[in-house]
């Protein structure tokens, strides 16, 4: 699929865009766009890619993104089987700052959103009891009237403007992204994901995109904010955590399935990663 600047229909009795997605699998690529965007993961397990932050999601992820940062959800493997009978499911908001008009948020009643807005450039993890919430709200605002769904999703903004429970995700640095960006960049994902069990060598990659192994580790850096190598060893440290999670094979098992090629380096690489090593991290989570 040919990647675009993303862009939602807007209804004719809306000034917001509210979608509730119900796929076989997250399809859209690594992309951009100028809104605001809330999404909600109602149904579904995969890789989420913002910025340079990459985790595992599920069920339950809730983020705030904002414009011109570099997003994609990735579902497992599993979803794309043929015969699969699992369903991505997504609650999405698409709002620009000045859905209301352009002076609304420098209203003195609104500038702790306006406040929020400029936060989103590190995109916001939002979790603990604001999640629930918001969560419940976005759900509600399905079967809401236009009027009502307006006056739902300001008040979703004023509880995370006025919430502290979240984490951002990157450096609110600037991405260099464009739609031929955008292109390259899904080609050398695409390849990543379907190859990081074995080993891959930079100058491959970079054939991908018939550069030079120098000119693509400068391209790539500029375009995620992280090293090719860093980009890589995230991806499988994420694919390890789903397999630890899941508890179906031993910690020596899932260093190789996960493209390490040996296990002192595995538990190194998954230290300097997730700040614990492979067994604690599993201990931790089977025990919660």
């Amino acid at each position: 699929m040919k990647p675009l600047l993303q862009k939602l229909p807007l209804s004719s009795d809306a000034s917001f865009v509210l979608v509730d997605f119900d796929v076989p699998f997250f399809e859209t690529p690594w992309h951009f766009h100028p809104e605001y965007e809330i999404v909600l993961v109602t149904e579904s397990t995969g890789q989420r890619f913002v910025g340079e932050h990459i985790k595992e999601y599920k069920a339950g992820d809730l983020c705030l993104i904002g414009p011109h940062v570099p997003h994609l959800y990735r579902s497992h493997d599993e979803y794309y089987e043929e015969d699969s009978s699992r369903r991505a499911k997504s609650i999405v908001i698409h709002f620009n700052d000045d859905f209301l008009g352009k002076e609304f948020f420098n209203l003195p009643e609104m500038i702790h959103i306006k406040a929020l807005f400029e936060k989103s450039t590190k995109v916001l993890d939002i979790t603990g009891l604001t999640n629930q919430l918001i969560s419940s709200k976005l759900i509600s605002m399905l079967s809401e009237n236009p009027t009502k769904r307006l006056f739902s999703l300001l008040e979703i903004l004023d509880i995370i403007a006025r919430s502290n429970e979240y984490d951002f995700l990157t450096s609110g640095s600037s991405f260099g992204t464009n739609i031929k960006d955008s292109e390259r960049v899904n080609k050398v994902f695409e390849y990543v994901m379907k190859n990081f069990r074995k080993e891959i060598r930079i100058e491959e990659v970079a054939g991908l995109i018939a550069m030079s192994e120098t000119s693509f580790s400068r391209y790539f850096k500029s375009r995620t904010n992280k090293n090719f190598s860093d980009f890589l060893t995230q991806v499988r440290i994420a694919h390890a955590c789903k397999l630890l999670v899941e508890d179906k094979m031993g910690i020596g098992d899932i260093c190789y399935e996960s493209g390490f090629n040996n296990l002192s380096n595995f538990n190194r690489m998954f230290k300097a990663v997730m700040k614990i090593t492979p067994s604690k991290y599993q201990k931790e989570l089977l025990e919660s």
